[in-house]
């Protein structure tokens, strides 16, 4: 009897292990399947059953929370959801995140691991630390001039700090509000449905995931070039071009849409615009000069994050000498984010130095106690510094007594370039409405803001300058909102002060003078 007693312990022994092996087979090795398994709903659970972390702007919050009273407990709210819907993005109980609610999910959620005050102490003690927040570089002021500029109209607006790459401002039109999509239900479901469907795309981020032709906009990164390569040595000096300028290898006639650019300079090529003398310039600098040009300003770069992913903005590697010409004024397939553009107005505004755009100064935790800060990072040198005050030269003369004149703001100095860039079968579509530009109060040493705007649908007539416009005037106001109340200088003692600066009037169509500064363009 003993023994069958003795054979019964050993197989209940033998039970117990194998008990013990599965119990650690689930707990180790089967844990993570388990746990990513779309039928287990504890992570859901777990992850909402907590406030989340706020995105703060100038220090003030712009997202909250709400208590659903259901299983997932927590809802996300957004004040002034449409206004800063492509800064936060979404969170979603149904869809996920995106945007900065994505990039930062692990601090606002509070599961980063710097939020524990001792190494592993959650993972030991199973819980879990309050969100954390995600504290923006965005100002407020700007982003609500940006916003009501645009005033509904597809289109987007990027301004940054030249010496830092701060993102100031990011704001894409139309918009929408992230809060409906916060909970889960027929009524996200419905949501999502709707703002999928729109065909205005208003979930599209198009300052940082829509790529445009930039049209002569471009004509910055040509004119550099030109400069870094020796190809043009003075910018006063005739180009000798033809007027219309035929492209390389074709019968094909590139125009002017203005008159006066035959024989002219590159300075007053950026002036007033014209393709030829561009196109000329462009092809003189060549392919790889041209190629190496646009890589030093950001294009070609398809892993830009500012934390959240930036579409790639595109020059062409591999291009005959005609298609170069059209490159080089921003036609044929060269694509830029309007981020993109505005690191080009950037880097000519901070000595040729590109700095790396960012969008999140610090993570901290829920006390206000910073967990990690953004390192600034260059992006290395777009054009040498003589090229760089040569370029800010230029550009002044565009705002200043040339084709961007609805840019000026009284008592700052103002650089910028317009541009018009042609889409559609034929070129029929409306053209794309941009100007680029950066500012610089009168007590700054440095500029403090560049930015760039893309309108789509610009109301505009192909004949006229739809970047002065229709983009320069939304630019003039987001740099006007970055700059210190724009004062004259006190006048030299002994000298009288004159007349205050008159404002300069902002139509909805303004037409260049008789014979002169219309935007290049393709017929």
């Amino acid at each position: 009897m003993i023994r069958y007693i003795r054979w019964c312990a050993y197989f209940c022994a033998l039970l117990l292990v194998a008990l013990l092996v599965n119990a650690a087979r689930v707990q180790l090795a089967d844990a993570g399947a388990l746990s990513a398994n779309p039928a287990n709903k504890r992570n859901a659970i777990t992850r909402y059953a907590q406030p989340r972390g706020a995105i703060l702007v100038d220090g003030r919050p712009v997202t909250g929370n709400r208590d659903s009273g259901q299983l997932l407990r927590w809802e996300r709210t957004y004040t002034d959801g449409p206004l800063y819907a492509p800064v936060t993005g979404f969170s979603s109980q149904t869809y996920g995140t995106s945007l900065l609610e994505r990039a930062e999910d692990r601090i606002l959620a509070g599961t980063d691991p710097g939020l524990a005050f001792l190494p592993l102490w959650h993972d030991l003690t199973r819980s879990r630390p309050d969100g954390g927040h995600a504290v923006t570089t965005v100002r407020a002021r700007m982003q609500r001039a940006a916003y009501a500029g645009l005033a509904g109209k597809r289109g987007a607006v990027v301004a940054l700090e030249p010496a830092t790459g701060r993102i100031l401002a990011l704001v894409s039109s139309p918009s929408y509000d992230p809060g409906v999509l916060s909970g889960t239900g027929p009524r996200v479901k419905e949501a999502w449905a709707r703002l999928n469907g729109d065909p205005t795309r208003p979930m599209l981020n198009r300052a940082l995931r829509e790529t445009y032709p930039p049209g002569s906009t471009f004509k910055i990164v040509t004119a550099a070039a030109a400069l870094d390569a020796g190809v043009v040595t003075d910018v006063d000096a005739p180009t000798d071009t033809p007027d219309p300028y035929p492209l390389p290898g074709t019968h094909t006639l590139l125009p002017n849409a203005s008159k006066g650019c035959e024989d002219a300079s590159m300075a007053e090529a950026v002036r007033w615009s014209c393709n030829t003398v561009m196109a000329k310039i462009g092809v003189r600098v060549g392919l790889r000069g041209m190629v190496d040009a646009a890589r030093r300003f950001g294009f070609n770069d398809g892993g830009l994050r500012v934390p959240a992913w930036v579409s790639r903005s595109d020059f062409d590697t591999d291009m005959s000498r005609d298609q170069l010409a059209l490159s080089a004024i921003g036609q044929f397939n060269t694509k830029a984010t309007p981020l993109q553009m505005a690191m080009v107005a950037a880097a000519v505004a901070n000595g040729g130095e590109l700095k790396s755009p960012y969008l999140l100064e610090a993570a901290t935790q829920a006390d206000g106690d910073q967990v990690r800060r953004t390192v600034q990072r260059s992006l290395g040198r777009a054009m040498s510094p003589a090229t760089a005050v040569r370029m800010q030269q230029l550009m002044v003369g565009v705002v200043e007594d040339g084709t961007g004149r609805n840019a000026a703001i009284p008592g700052a100095l103002v650089g910028g370039k317009t541009g018009t860039a042609q889409h559609g079968v034929g070129n029929a579509g409306t053209p794309y409405a941009w100007f680029i530009a950066w500012a610089k109060g009168h007590r700054s040493a440095v500029p403090e803001v560049a930015v760039a705007v893309v309108v789509e649908d610009a109301a505009a007539d192909r004949r006229d300058i739809s970047g002065n416009s229709a983009a320069a005037p939304i630019a003039r106001a987001v740099m006007e909102a970055a700059l210190p109340a724009a004062r004259p200088p006190a006048p030299a003692p002994g000298r009288r002060p004159g007349p205050a600066p008159t404002p300069i009037p902002i139509p909805d169509l303004e037409p260049p003078p008789a014979g002169i500064g219309r935007e290049g363009r393709l017929p």
